[in-house]
């Protein structure tokens, strides 16, 4: 089901002063900046072998990004899975039992479909399945 580690989400209150680490210092190429107005948040994709970093920033005080800065600070959001079919993933997890955030899957960066599994099924970890 799963094929690849697509992404790690890392929050970030500034896009602009993270590029500096991950551009400037570590030598890594920005791909694009993005803007999902749904999740309130704008998004850095950064390319790193056949994964990528996406650093997030909030475009609102009230979203969910802002909320995790607010409460855990900076650092590490969530860890993105590919898989081939979404819908069919989704389904099999959801019969496993574990709880979902998204039932149905919703639009990403980079002309994506995703959805979330909620950490407390998880192992509090954050988990992003993309189907490319």
């Amino acid at each position: 089901m799963i094929t690849r580690i697509n992404h790690i989400g890392i929050a970030v209150s500034s896009i602009d002063q993270a590029l500096k680490l991950y551009t400037g210092v570590l030598g890594l190429s920005l791909k694009e900046i993005e803007v999902v107005e749904e999740q309130h948040v704008r998004t850095a994709i950064i390319p790193v072998g056949e994964s990528k970093i996406e650093l997030l920033e909030s475009t609102d005080p009230e979203g969910p990004i802002a909320r995790h800065i607010e409460k855990f600070g900076e650092g590490m959001h969530h860890l993105a899975l590919e898989v081939p079919d979404i819908e069919e993933a989704l389904g099999k997890i959801a019969q496993s039992g574990l709880p979902l955030i998204d039932e149905k899957p919703r639009k990403g960066v980079e002309e994506t479909r995703i959805a979330f599994l909620h950490p407390k099924g998880t192992g509090r970890v954050l988990l992003e399945l993309v189907q490319s």
